[in-house]
């Protein structure tokens, strides 16, 4: 492709909108372009780039034997109503983009495909000799994201490829899950990426395990959790540690004290001259379930501990049922006009202590009349510990659990894992903390969705039983932004060549120079023609415009006729590097052919 017949214009400064260097990059160097919140046009260059991470995708997921689809965009409400998943996504999440059709048939733009595969197989497999099958597609995906940002990381619009396993049993499932583990690892090295594949939460996909593989970059909106040793990492959300002992308590009898302006536990622990670890703090949420019931959660937890709210929305989860619910539509910390709708009387927010009377809530239809009282294991082996007292300005010292305080009967684990925490694998291990962009997430969903929606198979035995299924999905535009984000300098994009638009440029310095041209005319055609895919810059620009724009979108190899043609060579300069040589005209093609292959290797 010649520069001069491209849709092709670079900006010198950074777009107001853009906040992290790969959205920057992307906008300036012409790759994409804004058409409203979250949604951007994939210009020629950054179509070229999807095409070749598509199909790394497609060439490991068939090796895998996968077979690939395409699954319609809209979906009908009743399906996810199956599932048990619409409330969800249209009001919890409410990342899914709903509407209703002129006969007024209600139907959601696809974020996830669960309930559409499942009722594939639910039609066509019969007997557990068709099984195992896995399905996949590349396609547009749409989610309605409270606050679209970060250009393709998170979009309303962006192309995924998500690919539904269905098995007769755990066994079959778990070998199809290691396949798409070493095919992920498999793409994304291919890719040219540097990753962590760690464990995850499942989230509102569900199933009994599931790990993301990240690509590592400072602007990751994910922290991940690891050990040198290689035996274990994991989301932050998912992660799990040892905790730092506690201190002994320097409280030997139970008392109340006046302990003013203390509604922090820094604040406490300066004025009692304790440690945090001494401290049981209490904190209160509000889960609102599926079914429109409103329970307050109070969390007993180590006052050096922060709760992780994925794992309490997990615990609140598996609770559902003493609500009469399925799921958690909302889980919040009750502001103040929260607590009006439900409070009796003003908390003693700050001072709370773990019996807080259940008469502060006003009961009604919608408000369970009981707080849910859990504790954290954190919480449960201390003694002569310091809380509230349920009441402002006052804190009691030396409590302990079933003397001044009943131990909750749910013991949960829902604290922070964090930096610096021993391993609960070897605790001579720490954790070790690294930014990560998710671009994969593989699940084992086992019944969730075929028990949901009645899909089952007739086994060798004749019983009906359900499938037992998983799925794996890959953020094919995300994945092309994460490895800008991974690999720029103060220049602009260093592609790696494998995803690289075009392995080459051909940058003529003076489209004046017959010579130059002539030279350029020749290597452009031969190195097309064997298949080292070429740009041709034939502006009539300045060379040093030339050379920024290069730069700026990064192709992996820069050519240039200039002055060193009087000694029948040309500039060879490699982005990654800026390393320049200067190679005979004759040998350019296979000088670079070596390089790529090694490249992609």
């Amino acid at each position: 492709m010649r520069l001069s017949q491209m849709l092709f214009v670079t900006l010198r400064e950074d777009p107001a909108e853009a906040e992290i260097p790969s959205h920057k990059l992307l906008l300036r160097a012409g790759y994409i372009r804004r058409i409203g919140s979250g949604i951007y046009a994939y210009l020629p260059l950054m179509w070229r780039v999807l095409k070749k991470v598509s199909q790394i995708v497609r060439e490991e997921m068939d090796a895998t034997g996968a077979q690939e689809c395409l699954l319609p965009q809209l979906q009908p409400a009743d399906l996810w109503r199956e599932s048990g998943r619409w409330d969800t996504y249209t009001q919890a999440e409410g990342i899914m983009f709903a509407m209703t059709d002129r006969q007024q048939r209600e139907l959601g733009l696809g974020p996830t495909h669960e309930e559409v595969i499942t009722t594939i197989a639910k039609d066509m497999i019969r007997s557990y000799r068709q099984l195992p099958v896995h399905l996949y597609q590349i396609q547009t995906k749409f989610r309605d994201e409270i606050r679209p940002r970060f250009g393709l990381m998170r979009g309303r619009e962006f192309i995924m490829k998500d690919g539904y396993s269905f098995h007769t049993n755990e066994e079959s499932l778990k070998k199809t899950y290691q396949d798409m583990a070493q095919a992920y690892s498999n793409m994304l090295r291919r890719s040219g990426l540097q990753f962590r594949a760690v464990d995850a939460d499942s989230g509102a996909i569900g199933g009994s395990g599931s790990q993301e593989f990240m690509v590592l970059a400072e602007a990751g909106e994910d922290e991940v959790l690891y050990t040198e040793d290689g035996q274990y990492a994991a989301n932050v959300e998912k992660a799990v540690s040892m905790p730092a002992d506690a201190e002994p308590s320097p409280f030997a009898t139970f008392e109340k004290r006046e302990t003013p302006g203390t509604e922090t536990i820094d604040k406490l622990c300066k004025f009692l001259k304790c440690s945090p670890t001494q401290v049981v703090k209490n904190v209160l949420y509000q889960a609102v379930y599926d079914n429109g019931i409103t329970v307050l959660v109070l969390v007993s937890i180590r006052g050096d501990q922060e709760v992780n709210q994925v794992k309490l929305l997990n615990e609140l989860t598996k609770l559902a049922g003493n609500y009469q619910a399925k799921n958690v539509l909302f889980l919040t910390v009750p502001d103040a006009e929260a607590q009006r709708k439900w409070a009796a009387k003003s908390l003693p927010l700050g001072y709370m202590a773990p019996d807080v009377a259940d008469d502060y809530i006003a009961g009604s239809k919608e408000v369970n009349s009981k707080f849910l009282r859990l504790v954290d294991r954190t919480a449960v082996d201390l003694t002569n510990f310091v809380t509230g007292s349920n009441e402002s300005g006052y804190h009691v010292v030396g409590a302990n659990w079933n003397k001044e305080f009943l131990l909750p009967a749910t013991v949960v684990g829902v604290r922070t894992a964090k930096k610096g925490d021993r391993a609960v694998h070897n605790p001579e291990q720490t954790l070790q903390s690294a930014r990560g962009i998710e671009v994969g997430h593989i699940f084992q969903l086992g019944t969730k969705y075929s028990q949901a929606m009645g899909a089952t198979y007739t086994s060798e035995q004749g019983e009906e039983m359900p499938f037992v299924m998983g799925c794996y999905g890959v953020g094919v535009s995300r994945l092309a932004q994460s490895a800008v984000e991974q690999s720029y300098d103060k220049d602009g994009i260093i592609w790696p060549v494998a995803i690289a638009p075009y392995h080459a440029i051909i940058s003529i310095p003076n489209i004046s120079d017959a010579q130059q041209v002539e030279v350029a005319e020749k290597l452009y055609a031969e190195l097309n023609q064997s298949g080292i895919e070429t740009l041709l810059d034939d502006r009539d620009e300045r060379a040093g415009v030339k050379f920024k724009d290069a730069d700026l979108i990064g192709i992996p190899y820069r050519i240039v006729p200039g002055r060193s043609l009087k000694a029948g060579k040309v500039e060879v300069v490699e982005r990654a590097t800026h390393k320049s040589h200067e190679i005979l005209i004759d040998e350019v093609n296979s000088t670079l052919k070596q390089w790529i292959e090694a490249a992609v290797s």
